[in-house]
């Protein structure tokens, strides 16, 4: 009797297998290769819900039928993820990760729109005609969900590249009323120099953010929202390719950036201050510090909490703000602004590389964005980013260069030096009479500034 029904058990798990697989199933995005770009696509929107209960399992929705998802909780917020452009077809490597910070973040639902076919195609020209199809699409499904009591208010589109303007079309076809539409380095081609009503704009939604970070190739240039982040100067990105040789990355490298810098504030990893300024080269010359117009909180912190700022910002108007970054996460940077006094007879042309060291660690500013002018008992300030924050500087080092290969090497007596960190009210740290030689590293131990110093 035991083998019989040892036998028999057998014979049924391989069945109950089978017939859970289809309730367990998740639904993938689309997945396509070069073949398909090359023979062309047509559009087919496909949207993948995930829910707190289902993070990292999307659930393929009907996009007229909502009461066949009831994980789908419309009282909750929803956000849609909008990929861009996929000239090789492959699914992004970012949406999985995207959708788990989201989740993470606030109990929400999360729904990645796939339009893969359609998206790829060598054809740019014929991907830039489907945004519109697919907005289309996307407007009659927000319709939809607003039929069954859901809110355009507590909507939020994450656009990328193309899938900015998608999200912008939703949004002017919605009158505006969608909370909140993020712009991550949207499409330049085909999308430059035309009107409001043919790209994304600031009317498109309630609250609209941007990121730029391609503007000199794939990306938009100009500001498109409330509020527009320009990362590194939006142009090149640390530790992207410079040349042509390193392949594909190339192209892509600074556009993608955008993604990464972004899921990097959903995840709290750290906070980049955005210092609004009329120009990057302003930014980097550090004359446009002062954030009070934005009252106790200071200057908005770039990302997916900007939202904190939302009131101050839709008062003042437009916002175009200047961050930089590191080459890789954690991407956000500290800001100190460095003062130095010379009593040199003779003016000095250069550049200075500042590091901060405590109990092994070292952070590193080089200021080098162009040559500074050091003149004799005037005080040069200087505007440092460093690679990360020190809580306790223990040592100083500085090195001057002038970056003459073939001249003689000068010297800078440096009569004071102050550093004052610019996101804590630490007291500065000072040191007096030092001597720098041209290209030669000198360490020390900094102190407290005097009062009548700072």
């Amino acid at each position: 009797m035991f083998l019989w029904q040892y036998l028999t058990l057998l014979l049924l798990i391989p069945v109950q297998i089978c017939k859970a697989l289809p309730e367990q199933r998740c639904a993938e995005f689309t997945d396509l290769n070069l073949g398909h770009a090359f023979i062309g696509t047509s559009l087919t929107i496909r949207l993948l819900l995930h829910t707190r209960d289902n993070p990292s399992c999307g659930t393929l929705m009907s996009h007229t039928n909502l009461s066949a998802h009831p994980q789908f909780n419309l009282s909750r917020p929803t956000t849609f993820i909008i990929h861009g452009y996929r000239p090789t077809g492959s699914p992004p490597i970012w949406v999985h990760n995207a959708t788990e910070l989201l989740l993470a973040r606030n109990d929400i639902n999360v729904i990645v729109v796939d339009w893969n076919r359609g998206a790829t195609n060598m054809n740019y020209f014929t991907a830039v005609e489907n945004t519109r199809k697919a907005a289309d699409n996307l407007t009659t499904f927000i319709e939809k969900m607003q039929e069954h009591g859901a809110s355009l208010s507590s909507i939020h589109m994450i656009g990328v590249s193309l899938g900015a303007h998608i999200s912008g079309f939703i949004g002017a076809k919605l009158n505006g009323s969608i909370g909140r539409i993020t712009a991550l380095d949207p499409a330049g081609p085909q999308f430059t120099g035309t009107p409001p009503e043919d790209r994304l704009d600031s009317t498109d939604a309630q609250f609209v953010d941007v990121l730029h970070t391609d503007i000199d190739a794939l990306g938009y240039r100009k500001p498109l929202g409330h509020i527009d982040f320009y990362a590194n100067g939006g142009t090149d990105q640390p530790g992207c390719p410079k040349t042509i040789f390193s392949g594909g990355s190339y192209f892509k490298c600074d556009h993608q950036r955008s993604v990464l810098l972004y899921l990097d504030s959903v995840n709290q990893t750290c906070a980049s201050k955005a210092i609004p300024c009329s120009s990057y080269e302003d930014f980097l010359d550090g004359n446009c510090l002062n954030c009070e117009s934005f009252g106790a909180a200071g200057c908005p912190v770039f990302g997916y909490d900007v939202t904190e700022w939302k009131d101050v910002l839709l008062r003042l108007g437009q916002t175009t703000t200047y961050f930089t970054t590191n080459a890789k996460s954690p991407f956000c940077m500290t800001d100190y602004m460095v003062d130095v006094m010379i009593w040199n007879m003779d003016v000095r042309w250069g550049y200075i590389t500042v590091k901060l060291h405590s109990n092994g660690v070292e952070a590193v500013a080089t200021i080098d964005h162009k040559a500074a002018e050091f003149k004799r008992y005037t005080e040069t300030r200087l505007f440092a980013q460093f690679d990360k924050d020190i809580l306790s500087v223990k040592e100083v080092s500085l090195k001057f260069s002038t970056g003459n290969v073939f001249k003689p090497k000068y010297k800078l007596r440096v009569l004071r030096i102050r550093l004052t960190h610019l996101g804590r009210k630490d007291r500065p740290l000072c040191r007096y009479d030092v001597l720098l030689k041209e290209n030669k590293e000198v360490t020390f131990r900094p102190i407290p500034c005097e009062e009548s110093n700072f």
